[in-house]
């Protein structure tokens, strides 16, 4: 529901309506106000008073000069102490109060910073100067029957051109008019002799403090509501320059400030960068702590860390990274002991959760002033020690930096590798258990790197799902495998289906479904002939959009396997909430095969289970014949694993296959167009 504000700028409902007694209050002027919304009326008042002062002081200046003329002119010199008495001093007492008026309004324009009391009073005072001023004057030209607009152009100066509150201004009206009516109200007047108000006379005032009474309320309520909505827009102002240098959930720094800062102090000329450490800190098992307690108890968890960090790190930079994720900049001498008591005290907010500090270190060289790069390397420093529950500190060193510096290779380089053929597929088949031949491969990415050589999977794929690039790789596959398809069967030669590994990150950086679709018709592959894998693990998370994505490979025709079944926790509920065409087994299943004597009962159950749910069964890491006879004999359908061969270029495969070595199940025919 949308808010809006009530009389007092509060926030409120937008169908909550103001009562009676707010608006009376509002009406009135009695409502409280804001320090904002006092300061923005005595600013609008001393600005006013300028003005205000300014045509005071012309006016008495000229009432002064053509006073003094008429003297001398009509030789009224006889009446000079008359004159002096009701006149002059009255102008000289005018003109002095608006030229001090007028002093210190132009002093608050100006910057200069009065007393705000002496100011207030001194507007008071100015005020009732220019009332009496007008009550005096007036009544001596009543008794005389001129006019008595010096006291109307008093009243409307005071109450009109200043901004007061309603029930002030009713005070200050009301009193006035009361007074000055009694004062003329006693004198005869002038055309009949008669002692009193005539009707005319007091319908005429009365009409007259009303209208100036209505402008004051108006006046009032007007610069009250510009004084609320300005008040509200400093407040989203503040906001906004607060979330710029500060974390909104946790009120610590944010990244932004932290590497302003951090940026300056590496390029001060008297900074010891020998005595500086950059800490990276990682709250391991926050996830859980989230899923079991809920966002809200994990945000109180994340503010209250945050507060002793702020406490245990004071005078050092401390910022919130990211999530649960923190930085630090501070002085070296001291800070382990000053992370294991951080740790002791998290131990303290944890409740069931176990959670567990991780801290990383990165020393700057004399010569670094890249606070950004000094982060990445303490986080990946700390980074090393996750799910070590040993280990909760870590200085990066050189075996980090060689680390490090591959890992940027990797990240700085991905581009450069798909464009000039450094990544290279390899290929491992699949045998099926029925005939020992051949019946599908699986695509596994290498990168021959001209720096570093042949870099493994584990290498690079981790890094890429961290830097969100590798679908730039999986893309790169996609294109190699149909190029190879279409390469081998121009030439006549046999191929078989080919099983592609996806990520997860495929599906939210790049429309890989449509990429492989495009492919697959520039190359003329049939759809058979390509098939996608998923792991267990990468189902974990956001389920909903993987199972979305799971049904439009399908609904395109494309099978979809299970990868590295078992090796995750929620095996059961992914065959419960998913459809795969292929159960691929994982190879710790068959690490304690000779062994441990519960392996051949838990695998048989697997398969049989595939078998109820219509899906084929493929169990890898099999290395030894008597594994392979094992799964035959219990009716798995198909095998992968050093046994048969491990994953080889395309040239190395034909040999074999040329060889004898490998055989193609005949089920798959080359397909011409």
């Amino acid at each position: 529901m949308s808010l809006v504000f009530d009389v007092r700028g509060e926030p409120m409902e937008k169908n909550e309506k103001t009562s009676l007694k707010d608006k009376l209050l509002l009406y009135t002027g009695l409502q409280k106000q804001t320090p904002y919304v006092k300061d923005y009326f005595y600013a609008t008042n001393m600005r006013a008073s300028i003005y205000m002062s300014v045509l005071v002081i012309v006016l008495e200046l000229w009432m002064i000069i053509r006073l003094t003329r008429k003297i001398i002119n009509e030789g009224l010199q006889k009446q000079l102490s008359y004159l002096i008495k009701n006149y002059f001093i009255n102008y000289f007492i005018l003109l002095g109060a608006g030229t001090v008026m007028l002093i210190f309004a132009v002093r608050f324009v100006t910057g200069r910073k009065d007393n705000k009391f002496l100011s207030l009073g001194m507007q008071y005072l100015f005020s009732f100067i220019c009332i009496y001023f007008g009550i005096k004057v007036s009544s001596h030209d009543y008794v005389k029957g001129e006019q008595i607009l010096t006291f109307l152009t008093m009243e409307l100066f005071v109450v009109c051109l200043l901004t007061w509150r309603p029930f002030v201004g009713f005070l200050i009206l009301t009193s006035s008019y009361l007074v000055f009516f009694y004062k003329i109200g006693a004198e005869p007047a002038f055309n009949t002799g008669t002692v009193g108000l005539t009707d005319a006379t007091k319908i005429n005032g009365f009409t007259m403090w009303l209208s100036t009474m209505l402008f004051c309320i108006s006046n009032y309520n007007k610069t009250l509501s510009q004084a609320l909505k300005d008040e509200r827009l400093e407040k989203v102002n503040d906001h906004l320059r607060s979330i710029s240098i500060h974390d909104e959930l946790t009120g610590i720094h944010n990244m932004v400030y932290f590497r302003s800062e951090a940026e300056k102090l590496l390029n001060y000329d008297t900074t010891d960068k020998n005595s500086i450490i950059f800490l990276f800190f990682d709250i391991e098992n926050f996830k859980s702590y989230n899923e079991k307690y809920g966002f809200h108890q994990g945000n109180e968890v994340l503010k209250k860390f945050a507060g002793l960090l702020n406490e245990v790190f004071s005078h050092s930079l401390v910022s919130r990274f990211s999530d649960d994720h923190f930085v630090v900049l501070t002085r070296e001498e001291g800070c382990q002991d000053r992370v294991r008591e951080l740790s002791y005290e998290l131990k303290k907010l944890q409740g069931e959760v176990q959670l567990q500090l991780k801290c990383g270190a990165y020393k700057p060289g004399d010569t670094e002033s890249d606070p950004s790069l000094a982060c990445d390397r303490a986080r990946f420093a700390c980074n090393s020690i996750k799910k070590r529950y040993e280990k909760s500190f870590r200085l990066y060193d050189k075996t980090l930096e060689d680390k490090f510096m591959l890992k940027q290779h990797i990240v700085n380089n991905i581009d450069n590798a798909v464009e000039n053929d450094w990544i290279r597929v390899y290929y491992q088949p699949v045998v099926s258990t029925r005939t020992g031949e051949v019946c599908g491969l699986e695509a596994l990415a290498r990168w021959k790197d001209p720096k570093y050589g042949l870099l493994p999977p584990g290498v690079f794929i981790e890094v890429l799902e961290e830097y969100r690039q590798i679908h730039k790789l999986d893309k790169c596959i996609i294109r190699q495998v149909c190029r190879d398809y279409r390469a081998a069967t121009d030439k006549g030669e046999g191929f078989v289906p080919i099983s592609l590994n996806f990520s997860r990150l495929d599906f939210e950086l790049c429309d890989i479904v449509g990429y492989m679709r495009e492919t697959a018709g520039e190359f003329k592959v049939p759809k058979e002939f390509l098939d996608v894998e998923i792991t267990e693990s990468a189902l974990t998370d956001q389920q909903d959009f993987l199972q979305k994505a799971i049904v439009v490979l399908r609904d395109a025709g494309y099978k979809v396997w299970l990868d590295d079944f078992g090796s995750g926790y929620s095996s059961l509920n992914v065959l419960k909430d998913y459809h795969f065409d292929v159960l691929k087994i994982d190879m710790k299943f068959l690490s304690g095969f000779a062994d441990n004597e519960k392996t051949k009962p838990i695998i048989k159950n697997i398969v049989s289970l595939t078998k109820q749910l219509d899906m084929v069964s493929l169990t890898e890491g099999v290395e030894t014949k008597e594994q392979f006879e094992f799964l035959s004999s219990i009716g798995c359908d198909r095998a992968q694993g050093y046994l048969f061969s491990k994953p080889i270029p395309i040239d190395q495969l034909r040999e074999k296959l040329d060889k004898g070595e490998l055989k193609f199940t005949e089920d798959y025919k080359p397909i011409q167009f």
